[in-house]
């Protein structure tokens, strides 16, 4: 099914910005964090790098996806990208640590926002059918920019300091001004809906409860996120220590991670299931996500690791893409600032558990005995979840059209009389 012309130049710019503003970011958290290391930064300044790059997304869930309701999208992407661009010119001077985490910290915020404002017009840009492979296609180009920015990173940080990334990254903000200029379909600018039957505006939270199946995808998706960032911490252990791979063969496994996510999500693009369908899918993800846990903890050697990432690059693509799915198939158009704030809050608050917890028990244990128990937990918890998930996409509506009601759930079911 083919894009109309109007649905194509508006993907064009969602996705044309989501790949400079990816590659931008991703350049800039590699660049400092070799700088602070570079520097002789303690480790845990490192740590409170990364942390100062997730928390806010956390924190102001809330707030900001009520901003992202509340007022035009252009006035905040123009708005919030010129900020954040002054902020990066700054971070390419600052050499203090504590500044520098900061500043990542308020830059971060901005992301929060604009995140889902971009987020949000792509299910009003484009008819509900063809939703899948236009979330399809705007994860393809963020992929590469992940896939890109960490290696020019590399490259301009040794030659020329951090000075330049940082520069580059701060240019990288005029793509969100420049979308939120030229984006004929826009987001917002009404005041909030309020509840019917409490006269006051729901929060993302409330929204997400409302409807059976978005609550079950995001206990779904926060559980797979953060049995995905405790490995994270221990692959680079695997592989250096355990394994005896390179730092080379290191970087092009997670290349090679990034890039079967790529093709993960186009593949789920082309042939998406109905709503309770993608739920389904999303079990099943767990699952591949448990097994390949235990792919990572029996490998031999460094070779035998290629075919397990590629299948968890794969699931991590259709994780990625169920997400924009069903917010774009049952979220109300002048909810979705809310909701999606409310999954970013979650999938971010999952990323750091699983970082603290991987990093607090490799501590402990070895990264095979990490990976065993991950993996076996992980098929712990689809054996709990199985049966009431299923039980609860029985009771859920199939499909929401894009303007209906999301119907409530009931709190207990009626006493038999």
């Amino acid at each position: 099914m083919s894009f109309t012309s109007s649905e194509r130049r508006e993907l064009a710019i969602v996705a044309g910005c989501t790949a400079v503003t990816f590659a931008g970011d991703f350049m800039a958290d590699t660049s400092l964090v070799l700088t602070l290391q570079d520097n002789g930064a303690a480790g845990y300044a490192v740590a409170a790098l990364l942390v100062a790059g997730v928390a806010p997304a956390v924190l102001l869930a809330p707030l900001a996806g009520r901003l992202v309701d509340r007022f035009r999208s252009r006035t905040l992407l123009v708005t919030v990208g010129a900020v954040q661009a002054v902020l990066c010119v700054a971070l390419a001077y600052v050499r203090q640590p504590a500044l520098i985490i900061g500043l990542m910290a308020v830059v971060a915020g901005g992301l929060a926002i604009t995140g889902p404002a971009l987020g949000a017009i792509v299910p009003r840009a484009i008819h509900r059918d063809r939703i899948p492979q236009a979330q399809a296609a705007v994860q393809t180009v963020r992929g590469i920019g992940i896939l890109a920015g960490p290696a020019i990173a590399g490259i301009l940080v040794g030659r020329f300091g951090q000075t330049i990334p940082l520069l580059i990254d701060a240019t990288s903000f005029l793509a969100v001004m420049a979308a939120g200029l030229l984006l004929r379909t826009a987001h917002g600018g009404a005041p909030l809906r309020r509840d019917a039957s409490t006269g006051r505006v729901r929060g993302g939270l409330s929204l997400v409860r409302a409807d059976r199946l978005l609550t079950i995808a995001l206990v779904l998706i926060a559980v797979g996120i953060t049995a995905v960032s405790c490995d994270n911490v221990g692959e680079v252990y695997l592989v250096r220590e355990t394994l005896h791979g390179s730092s080379s063969a290191y970087g092009l496994l997670s290349a090679l991670w990034s890039a079967a996510a790529i093709a993960g999500g186009w593949l789920l693009g082309k042939r998406a299931p109905d709503d309770r369908g993608v739920v389904r899918l999303l079990l099943v993800l767990l699952g591949i996500f448990g097994l390949v846990m235990l792919g990572l903890a029996s490998a031999p050697t460094v070779p035998w690791l290629i075919p397990v990432y590629v299948v968890g690059g794969l699931a991590n693509g259709g994780l990625n893409l169920a997400i924009g799915v069903l917010l774009g198939r049952r979220v109300r158009p002048d909810e979705r600032g809310r909701v999606g704030a409310t999954f970013n809050g979650f999938i971010n608050s999952g990323t750091l558990i699983g970082y603290a917890a991987g990093g607090g028990l490799l501590s402990l244990v070895s990264p095979r005995i990490l990976f065993t128990g991950s993996g076996l937990l992980s098929l712990a918890v689809i054996g709990v979840l199985a049966v009431p998930v299923l039980r609860g996409l029985r009771r859920a509506p199939a499909t929401i059209t894009g303007d209906d009601a999301v119907p409530t759930a009931p709190l207990a079911e009626p006493a038999a009389s």
